[in-house]
């Protein structure tokens, strides 16, 4: 069975035209998520986690896989996820793969190789992240590979430091690893869901605020007796990252309300790198998530080349 993927920006309704197709196809289906943070258990606020009794009976995978001590990895997506894939389509069910983090789906989709790791290596680029800090760092990659140093955000000590291994193991730019975008794996469909910027702004909004109106604070707070702060991603999370700031600063209403207005202006510029991101992929085909019709685009976008 034929795959169909639902990618595009945060806040553009990818979850629930998930579950409309799923329920239009005629046919078994089942949801991978590819989300990075919702593999985490207990992150669900944050990460706008649909709950399982909204999930409408549709089986998905790749949801609460990880401890938030554990450190989420690319390559351990893409093996865990694409087992879930050939596994679904096995059973003659129809693979449904849904999200929006950048390098997980390609990586799964593009059946990504990586290049090797080395820990000695690897242990001592993270000493120099200790004793530079992440800024200092990231003009050392700068330095090393311009083009790396470009497309990774310079608050993004871990990306830094994978980018710098890879530089010192290969002896070539970071880039030169990435996946190339050819015939997507499986044939699978790959739908784009946007909308109008603006618009795309108000939801961002209301989401922030709903997620700090329901719980995002008891969230972190409770996710804190679990190890949150020792967790090399989890704890970067959007949201997250501003709301363990904020209590550690003292936790008072005015660093709360600051730490929404954060996550909303990190949300915004993450969209923006999501857009540009996927907007190189010449095989998306992209439906306004506003206009009415939306599933029946994607229908007869995966139907047309079954």
């Amino acid at each position: 069975m034929r795959p169909l993927a639902i990618i595009g920006p945060t806040g553009t309704g990818k979850s629930q035209l998930a579950l409309d197709v799923v329920e239009r196809l005629g046919g078994p289906a089942e949801i991978v998520n590819a989300d990075a943070m919702q593999l985490y258990r207990g992150m669900d606020i944050g990460t706008a986690k649909l709950p399982v009794a909204q999930r409408r009976g549709i089986p998905h995978h790749q949801l609460d896989v990880l401890d938030v001590t554990e450190t989420a990895t690319v390559a351990n997506y893409q093996q865990a996820a694409a087992i879930d894939v050939e596994a679904i389509r096995r059973r003659s069910a129809v693979p449904v793969v849904v999200g929006g983090s950048m390098l997980y789906l390609q990586s799964l989709l593009d059946d990504w190789s990586f290049p090797a790791t080395d820990p000695v290596v690897r242990a001592r680029w993270e000493q120099r992240l200790v004793e530079l800090g992440v800024g200092g760092l990231h003009a050392e990659l700068a330095q090393r590979d311009p083009a790396a140093a470009a497309t990774i955000l310079p608050t993004d000590g871990r990306r830094i430091v994978r980018a710098l291994e890879v530089v010192e193991l290969t002896g070539q730019p970071f880039a030169a690893s990435a996946p190339r975008i050819g015939a997507p794996r499986w044939d699978t469909v790959i739908i784009g869901l946007d909308c109008e910027t603006t618009i795309l702004d108000q939801r961002l909004a209301k989401r922030t605020e709903a997620m700090f109106t329901d719980g995002l604070v008891e969230e972190v707070r409770g996710l804190l007796d679990r190890g949150l702060r020792d967790g090399v991603t989890a704890s970067r999370a959007l949201g997250y990252a501003q709301v363990l700031a904020a209590l550690d600063a003292g936790g008072t209403p005015a660093l709360l309300d600051d730490a929404r207005e954060q996550t909303f202006v990190g949300t915004r510029r993450y969209v923006r790198r999501q857009r540009s991101w996927f907007r190189r992929d010449h095989r998306v085909q992209w439906i306004d998530g506003t206009a009415e019709g939306a599933v029946d685009e994607a229908l007869r976008a995966w139907r047309h080349v079954t």
